[in-house]
């Protein structure tokens, strides 16, 4: 199989995606995990979204054979459900499972016109009987994502929804097993948590109740109150979530919640570094490669637990094929999480992402070159966040609309000021999570699929995988192809320089005015300007020699 182009784009597939090499003597083993979703009919909600894209993509790719997935797809932008799924397909994503099994594995997905949102899921008494009489496996992944989200509209999204869902699952004939993808931050309460059922924060039957009875105004009222420790709307209706179907867990009902962590861009396939959004570390890498981001409040030693967004896909495949096929290892239960295994510092992922987007894969444009710091003072990152932030990005706004531009950066830096918002709990503050069952799942597979379906990052390079994630974000997110890494570099080499000099500007002109106050600093500027000036002759006589490597 060669794959030359990612769809849609002059890009060498290769420059990302290096095959899966298994040893002749493992092929002969079965793929048993795979044959979990053999002639099986799945029905996913969240399949537009980042985790569903790639889950729908390796089910696909990995059992061909599956019967049919159905997709619930809401009508967004004037699309139908028919059109958003056929925009899905023409994503980047998809170009090795289309290379690998012909264009026509996709007619295997079928989209089911409907809303979470909606009471009964907006569905048709047609589609929904469709459902009942085939679907033998739900994978319930549908949420609202914004942590800023109105607390109404998240709990009639992710709460009522799941609640919408059960009820549709329980009706299903053939059902065997119902798929919940949680989070594993959302009883964060609890500083080590177990793979265990919690108790939610209220009754969230009631709650539904209450709040649809209520505008969305007189919910933000009492929002506070309502969500008491919860630290957003996100958390708290995802816990809220968990215990629906945890009580009907506990009725009887085969049900798997899996608690995924953050989850970041690919590792290995299909597409290395690949991502439809910039959250997570990966935001912040871009951000502080752009030259935006220059200050964060946060405990420079912590981490957060963070998992690649494939590797949490093999979870949910081996969390699926464990509960219907291991039942003597049955868990209903299990953390997708990594902190047991690896923990990355904040102060690392900054200094790696520094040492990539400077020298490495820079990125086009950058507004300043790439610095700052991390601080543990509130007060000392506010008063950076006004000078390194706020003021710079009025006043390039000021040029960019003196030069008959749009202006741009104010507005971006009020998206990070939110966002900051919500990092900034969870960069300082720690939990422990752990995941005990994915080591019972390792013992049950055997070679090949523990190669092919890896749930552990014993060998990954963190430096190479950023390198991916900022390359990746580079080309399908910001549109920067390959060809423009040259000028990227000559940009940012010349952007070092402007730092250098607005540094040594800004603090010779503090010096300068202490000096009016001190015959000493006085004379200690006299001689720091001779050296300058000593300095800039022999650059300038010399002519300039620096290279790349030396910046």
């Amino acid at each position: 199989m060669v794959v030359n182009k990612v769809d849609g784009m002059n890009v060498e597939y290769e420059t990302f995606y290096k095959p899966i090499e298994i040893p002749d003597e493992y092929r002969s083993l079965p793929d048993r995990v795979a044959e979990t979703f053999t002639g099986k009919t799945i029905f996913m909600t969240g399949a537009t979204g980042f985790l569903g894209k790639v889950l729908l993509e390796k089910i696909l790719r990995k059992s061909p054979n599956v019967k049919r997935i159905y997709i619930l797809m809401r009508q967004k932008k004037g699309k139908n459900a028919k059109q958003r799924i056929e925009e899905l397909f023409t994503s980047p994503l998809f170009t090795l499972l289309k290379t690998t099994h012909g264009e026509k594995i996709i007619h295997k997905a079928l989209p089911i016109s409907g809303n979470v949102e909606e009471i009964g899921l907006g569905l048709s008494d047609t589609e929904r009987q469709t459902l009942i009489n085939e679907v033998d496996i739900v994978i319930h992944g549908a949420a609202t994502i914004r942590f800023d989200e109105p607390l109404r509209k998240a709990v009639l999204l992710n709460t009522r929804g799941t609640q919408m869902m059960l009820k549709l699952a329980k009706q299903m004939k053939r059902m065997e097993v119902f798929v919940h993808i949680s989070t594993a931050y959302c009883h964060l309460e609890q500083k080590v948590l177990y793979e265990k059922p919690y108790p939610p924060p209220t009754d969230p039957t009631k709650l539904i109740a209450k709040l649809e009875a209520m505008t969305e105004e007189a919910v933000e009222k009492q929002a506070r109150a309502l969500l008491g420790d919860c630290p957003n709307s996100y958390s708290y209706t995802k816990c809220l979530s968990e215990g629906l179907v945890v009580e009907e867990m506990n009725k009887g009902m085969p049900c798997l919640v899996l608690r995924p962590s953050i989850i970041i861009p690919i590792w290995r396939e299909p597409l290395p570094g690949w991502t439809d959004n910039i959250n997570g570390p990966t935001g912040l890498l871009i951000g502080a490669g752009k030259g935006v981001i220059r200050t964060m409040f946060c405990d420079n030693t912590g981490y957060a637990d963070f998992l690649p967004v494939d590797i949490t896909i093999n979870g949910i495949f081996l969390g699926t094929w464990a509960y219907l096929t291991q039942k003597e290892h049955r868990q209903s239960i299990c953390h997708l999480t990594s902190s047991q295994e690896w923990q990355v510092s904040w102060q690392e992922i900054i200094d790696i992402g520094k040492s990539i987007v400077t020298t490495e894969v820079p990125l086009n444009g950058c507004v300043w070159y790439p610095g700052g710091s991390m601080k543990t003072s509130r007060l000392l990152h506010q008063i950076c966040v006004i000078f390194f932030h706020i003021i710079p990005a009025y006043f390039l706004d000021a040029i960019i609309f003196l030069s008959g531009n749009k202006p741009c950066l104010v507005k971006i830096q009020d998206r990070i000021s939110k966002g900051f918002e919500v990092f900034e709990y969870y960069a300082n503050n720690q939990w422990e999570f752990k995941n005990d069952y994915v080591h019972v799942i390792r013992k049950l597979m055997n070679k090949r699929e523990r190669m092919e379906y890896k749930i552990d990052g014993e060998d990954l390079d963190i430096r190479k995988y950023f390198q991916d994630c900022i390359m990746a974000t580079r080309i399908f997110i910001l549109k920067e192809m390959p060809d423009t890494l040259p000028s990227a570099r000559r940009h940012m080499r010349i952007m070092y320089w402007v730092d250098v000099i607005a540094k040594v500007l800004f603090f010779g002109f503090i010096l300068y005015t202490l000096s009016s106050y001190s015959e000493t600093l006085r004379s200690l500027f006299r001689v720091l300007f001779s050296i300058v000036q000593y300095v800039g002759g022999l650059f300038v006589s010399s002519g300039p020699k620096a290279t790349l490597t030396e910046l």
